[in-house]
C-alpha cells in the first residue's frame, strides 16, 4: 500500500477561535505537521485568516478552521471532490445549536436545552427547566468572550448576555440547565486506541465507568462526523454522565505528543483512501 509523497495541505486556526489556547493550538498543529513529514509527507502551511478558493491547489486538506468565512471557503474546495479533515459539515455540527440538536436526537445524554433567537423576548424559562439557575453560550463557535459561556443565576441576567449576544451579531443562543458534579475533560481520535480523559481540577473526583464515557463519546464524535475531536461531560453525585460540550480539534494540551502521532496516523490513512478511491473511480469511467 501506498504511504509516501502525498502533498497536504494544513491550515492553522485563526487566533480568534483560540482564546487563551494560542500557544496550545499552535503546537498540536505543529506537532502533526511534524509527524507527517518524519512519515516523508509534504505538507503546505495556510492560515485560516488567509486563504481563498484559489490558494488551495492540494487535494487532501486537514484542518483546524472553525470560522464561518473560512468553512464556507472549505465547503467550496470539498465540493470540488477535494478530502477535509475534519469535513466541514462535522465542525459546523459541533457549532453549539447544531450540538444540542444532534446528540438529544441520538439518544446521547445530553443536558436539557433549548436554542432561541438572540432577538427573542417571549420564552418561559421556569415552564422549561424548573430552576433559574442556567448556563447560556452562544450558539455558533466556542467561546471566543468571557459571556459566551455564561451561569446566570436569574430571567434578568440571562435577558442580559442574549441581548449583548445581539449586539455582536451572535444569531441564536443556546440556553441549558445546570449540572451539578465533576466535569471529566476527554480527547480521542477515530478510529485509535487513544482515548485520553481527566478530572477538572477542583473536582470530588465521583466515581464513573470510564468505558461509558468512552463510548457515548465515539457515539457522538460519529454522530457529528468529527474525526479529530475532545469534550466535555459532567459526572453526576449518581454515577451518571453527560456529554456537555464536544469541539472539533482541541489542543490536546495534556498528551500534545501521543495525540499528534495517532492525528497524523488518521490523516494518512484517510488519504490513502482517498487517492485509492479517487483511481478506482477513474477505472470505473474510463
Amino acid at each position: 500500500m501506498e504511504t509516501k509523497n502525498i502533498e497536504f495541505a494544513a491550515i492553522s486556526r485563526g487566533q480568534k477561535y483560540s482564546p487563551n489556547h494560542i500557544g496550545n493550538d499552535a503546537q498540536i498543529f505543529n506537532n502533526t505537521v511534524h509527524q507527517l513529514l518524519i512519515k516523508g509527507h509534504s505538507v503546505n502551511v495556510y492560515h485560516e485568516d488567509c486563504i481563498s478558493i484559489n490558494t488551495l491547489h492540494e487535494d487532501i486538506i486537514f484542518t483546524m478552521i472553525r470560522g464561518e468565512q473560512a468553512l464556507a471557503i472549505l465547503q467550496q474546495v470539498e465540493n470540488q471532490g477535494k478530502l477535509i479533515i475534519n469535513c466541514t459539515e462535522g465542525v459546523l455540527n459541533c457549532y453549539r445549536e447544531n450540538l444540542a440538536r444532534i446528540l438529544p436526537d441520538n439518544n446521547i445524554p445530553f443536558p436539557k436545552s433549548i436554542v432561541i433567537d438572540t432577538h427573542a423576548t417571549d420564552f418561559e424559562l421556569d415552564k422549561t427547566f424548573g430552576s433559574q439557575q442556567l448556563w447560556v453560550k452562544r450558539g455558533d463557535v466556542h467561546a471566543i468572550h468571557r459571556e459566551d459561556v455564561t451561569l446566570v443565576y436569574s430571567t434578568e441576567e440571562l435577558k442580559g448576555i442574549i441581548q449583548e449576544y445581539g449586539r455582536r451579531g451572535i444569531q441564536k443562543a443556546v440556553i441549558q440547565e445546570h449540572l451539578s458534579g465533576d466535569i471529566v475533560k476527554f480527547y480521542a481520535v477515530n478510529g485509535a486506541s487513544f482515548f485520553h480523559w481527566y478530572y477538572h481540577p477542583g473536582s470530588e473526583r465521583l466515581p464513573f465507568d470510564p468505558e461509558y464515557l468512552r463510548e457515548i463519546a465515539v457515539k457522538s464524535a460519529q454522530k457529528l462526523k468529527v474525526d479529530i475531536y475532545g469534550g466535555d461531560a459532567v459526572i453526576g453525585y449518581d454515577g451518571s454522565v453527560k456529554i456537555i460540550d464536544l469541539n472539533d480539534w482541541p489542543s490536546y494540551a495534556p498528551v500534545r505528543d501521543v495525540a499528534a502521532y495517532h492525528i497524523a496516523n488518521l490523516i494518512e490513512k484517510k488519504a490513502i483512501a482517498h487517492r485509492q478511491l479517487f483511481k478506482d473511480t477513474k477505472k470505473v469511467v474510463a
